[in-house]
């Protein structure tokens, strides 16, 4: 690609988060990059190198001043995306779904030739579980769950920005679910609440995973999905890529990491508790997520090993071993969305509605 004198430029939107702080320190260690503007909603006191900071709220923030930020980069990467409040779903539409929008409006605006966005194997459309999907599947998402709603509907608006403006050029990130040692804070509150105790996560102490059989998902590290990011921006490449490792995470993999035993169990019991738990407020995860889980193909990886030349570091097994560390450890990382915990702990977290956002 096309490069600003004195090495890449990039912008990286939604750079506090899980997958923000890696990808912000894979670009950091790149000597083809120069230089990283972060943009978040609060701004860190974390300081990584070749990094600065500025304060932008992507679902208020206006195309103009989203510009103004962007001229002069050489690609932006996209990935601020709100999960929470779930049983608010016009929240997450206006800064995920809007809030994307303007961040794509604003690229072409500010004649940045690259834009990476962060898309996920949530906006596929349901399918198999006993073989891999490449890029080409359907991308309608699984219309109950927010998350996919929101994440399929942003595949669309990104065909049209294709459409209508064919020099610049578009990578769309899929990968699975995304795990590190210093984000399982953040995960913990966003999926399992206030009311999971920490030691319920240490190995043999949990008594019985369930085994239910569409119960198949991929996963993988933050350290290799920001890889995928970087080679997205370092290398001419376009188009959809597939982020996955091996193994395809599933009872027994899980069970093996808890040591414990496998307990069958149909799915529409398993549903019906964690609805009637969302629908209380006693657990922030919504049904329509798990139900999506259930149904979301497999990915095949090779486009991304052959064309983008990315190849996992750490197996899904490495990547859930270390989340479940970092649930026992509580140590967080030093942005805002990844701090331990909040300032009055989980107290905080009942008081200001499980479910709802922070």
């Amino acid at each position: 690609m096309a490069r600003n004198e004195g090495g890449l430029r990039v912008v990286v939107v939604g750079a506090t988060g899980n997958v923000g702080t890696a990808v912000v320190e894979a670009l950091g260690e790149d000597p083809e990059v120069d230089s990283i503007l972060g943009i978040a909603r609060r701004v860190p006191q974390w300081s990584p190198p070749k990094t600065r900071w500025a304060g932008v709220d992507v679902a208020r923030a206006s195309e103009e001043e989203l510009a103004g930020h962007f001229r002069g980069a050489d690609a932006v990467i996209h990935l601020a995306w709100l999960f929470q409040p779930t049983h608010e779903p016009v929240v997450t539409w206006r800064t995920n779904v809007l809030g994307s929008m303007r961040v794509f409006d604003a690229t072409v605006a500010a004649g940045v030739p690259a834009l990476v966005y962060a898309s996920s194997v949530g906006a596929y459309s349901p399918g198999p579980k006993d073989r891999l999907v490449d890029e080409s599947w359907p991308t309608h998402g699984w219309p109950d769950a927010a998350y996919c709603r929101e994440k399929a509907y942003v595949e669309r608006v990104l065909d049209s920005v294709e459409r209508d403006h064919t020099g610049l050029r578009v990578v769309r990130m899929r990968p699975g679910f995304i795990f590190q040692h210093g984000a399982a804070p953040q995960q913990r509150r966003l999926f399992a609440g206030p009311l999971v105790p920490d030691a319920l996560v240490r190995p043999s102490t949990v008594p019985a995973v369930p085994d239910i059989s569409a119960l198949r998902f991929q996963a993988l590290h933050a350290r290799d999905a920001a890889e995928g990011y970087r080679l997205a921006v370092v290398r001419p490449v376009h188009g959809a890529f597939n982020l996955a490792a091996e193994p395809v995470v599933d009872s027994g993999l899980l069970a093996e990491l808890l040591r414990a035993r496998r307990v069958p169990l149909a799915a529409g019991p398993a549903r019906r508790a964690l609805a009637a738990a969302w629908h209380l407020h006693l657990v922030p995860a919504s049904p329509h997520l798990f139900e999506a889980v259930l149904h979301l193909p497999l990915m095949s990886t090779r486009r991304a090993r052959e064309e983008l030349g990315w190849s996992p570091r750490y197996s899904s097994r490495e990547a859930l071993d270390e989340f479940l560390a970092g649930l026992r450890d509580r140590t967080g990382l030093p942005t805002p969305p990844l701090v331990p915990r909040l300032a009055k702990g989980r107290a905080q977290e009942v008081m200001t509605g499980v479910g709802r956002r922070p």
